[in-house]
Formats: structure tokens, C-alpha cells, sequence
């Protein structure tokens, strides 16, 4: 049965299944947002259903740090920029290459 724990080096330190890089915040997001059955998610990452519960169980019980965890998600990293489509690309003017 693992715990659920929190390391810097894995998932941005975001809390996750001991033993995976499986965080508790994608766990909740499958189970509670998208409406999927607790039994698929532990089958889909070969899980004990305890594992689940236990990331559901602590997503519930750490509610502040979950929405902590999922504004981090939000947000883009310096240096970084979102493209939704072909408006949101720079013109380089350069030619493109001849095939």
C-alpha cells in the first residue's frame, strides 16, 4: 500500500503516489471532474484501488495545497509563451525552405 508524498524533483513537488509520477491532483481530476469510476483509473496505471482512495482521501483532506497544485498548472513558465492558434505566432519573414 503506498503513501502519498511530495518530493521536489518529482511532479514540480506537487503531492503523488509513493513509488510513481502519478499526482494526486490527475487522480482527482480523472475521478471527480471527469466523472470516470475509481476502479478504471487504478486499472489504467496499474494501481490498488486503495491507492486511489487514498489520493481522493487526500485530495479532500488538503484542499488549500490542491488549489495551490492546480494554479501552478495554470501558469506558464518564464520564458514560455501559449500559441492557441496562428494569430499568436511571430512573423519571422524568413523564406521557407525549398523542398
Amino acid at each position: 500500500m503506498a503513501e502519498i508524498v511530495s518530493t521536489p524533483d518529482v511532479l514540480g513537488g506537487a503531492p503523488r503516489i509513493e513509488g510513481r509520477r502519478i499526482g494526486v491532483h490527475h487522480v482527482a481530476k480523472r475521478v471527480i471532474d471527469a466523472g470516470e469510476a475509481p476502479e478504471q483509473v487504478a486499472a489504467d496505471h496499474d494501481l490498488d484501488i486503495a491507492d486511489v482512495h487514498r489520493a481522493l482521501a487526500y485530495y479532500y483532506d488538503h484542499p488549500e495545497e490542491m488549489r495551490t497544485v492546480q494554479a501552478e498548472r495554470r501558469t506558464v513558465p518564464d520564458g514560455l509563451s501559449v500559441v492557441r492558434g496562428p494569430d499568436d505566432l511571430e512573423s519571422t519573414n524568413e523564406p521557407e525552405p525549398e523542398a
